[in-house]
């Protein structure tokens, strides 16, 4: 679900094989995996290789804050999903910027008041755990990590307020 986190163990159950990985209490308390039970499904992807092409912006898998879904419905053969988002996340939030949800790289294509809103073509649905979101429930998002530090950058030079 966009977190990166280290596999530590791939024990078999039957004919199923699972993933364990060790969460500390600060990734418990930063992302939705308290709402998770067994049987959600989780987007899960291996990292980015260095000499690897990459496809879509930076992700590195480190939250920067919890959303939580207000509008998630079919408009045609897509899906709009709109999602209220914390001050520390929509700082970075910019019209046609990248964020990530979930771990999927998307595009922003409104910004609004409290959140943003994304539009989700039918691939991005069928391959990702999105299919069975619903409106209410919590996403985790990752800002985009050149923003965040042109931001810092701005910040260490005072160059807003001048």
């Amino acid at each position: 679900n966009g977190c990166c986190l280290t596999v530590v163990g791939t024990p078999r159950r039957g004919r199923s094989k699972l993933a364990k990985f060790d969460l500390l209490q600060e990734t418990w308390n930063k992302t939705n995996f308290r709402e998770l039970g067994t049987g959600s499904l989780v987007n899960l992807e291996r990292s980015l290789r260095a000499n690897a092409p990459m496809g879509g912006h930076f992700v590195t898998g480190h939250i920067d804050g919890v959303g939580r879904i207000t509008r998630w419905e079919k408009v045609g053969q897509d899906w709009v999903l709109e999602v209220e988002a914390p001050q520390e996340v929509m700082r970075y939030v910019i019209y046609k910027g990248s964020i990530a949800v979930d771990g999927i790289s998307l595009t922003i294509a409104d910004v609004l008041p409290k959140g943003f809103r994304i539009w989700i073509i039918p691939h991005t649905f069928e391959v990702t755990n999105l299919r069975e979101r619903k409106p209410g429930q919590l996403v985790n998002l990752e800002a985009d990590l050149i923003g965040k530090y042109v931001a810092q950058l701005f910040d260490q030079l005072d160059l807003r307020h001048k």
